[in-house]
């Protein structure tokens, strides 16, 4: 079953790469009493995801927290090592959380997963955005197709904030 506006996300731990290493981060520590936006990609460092939606959010990030927005992060089912490396070339380490769902956990119990295998990618996720406030998801945005990102991108977001 999907998630839907008005549900409360499930509890999931990701992992994410700082300066001190790999750290896991709870979806209660990254929800719990704020208001985030949250993006996902099918795969770090694939053509969508870095040339069009990740760089969205990095350049609208000032625009979105100016919209009363405490924190933005991407999630990939993708592990903490590939995800810091594209934190790092993308030049978002620091400015917006890079959360890694290796095992697919949180995109699985979201209901947005994607056989991407035909591909050569496996199990992934749909991209998507969304508005979380204190966990609860306030709007929810799903990319029809892999290689889109208009509904689920920064600009679609502002407009929704």
């Amino acid at each position: 079953m999907t998630i839907a506006i008005g549900d409360k996300l499930p509890a999931a731990t990701f992992k994410e790469k700082t300066a001190d290493g790999p750290v896991e981060i709870t979806t209660d520590q990254l929800f719990a009493g704020k208001r985030v936006v949250l993006f996902a990609v099918p795969g770090a460092f694939t053509p969508t995801c870095s040339l069009n939606h990740l760089p969205g959010y990095l350049e609208n990030r000032d625009n979105i927290l100016g919209k009363g927005v405490d924190d933005i992060a991407v999630v990939s089912v993708n592990d903490w090592h590939v995800m810091g490396a594209w934190a790092q070339s993308s030049g978002g380490m620091g400015k917006i959380h890079f959360l890694a769902d290796w095992d697919a956990a949180f995109t699985k119990a979201v209901g947005l997963e994607a056989d991407l295998s035909a591909g050569g990618l496996g199990l992934r996720s749909k991209r998507y955005s969304m508005l979380v406030e204190d966990g609860v998801v306030k709007a929810l945005n799903v990319e029809e197709s892999p290689g889109q990102a208009t509904v689920s991108g920064a600009a679609a977001m502002l407009e929704q904030l």
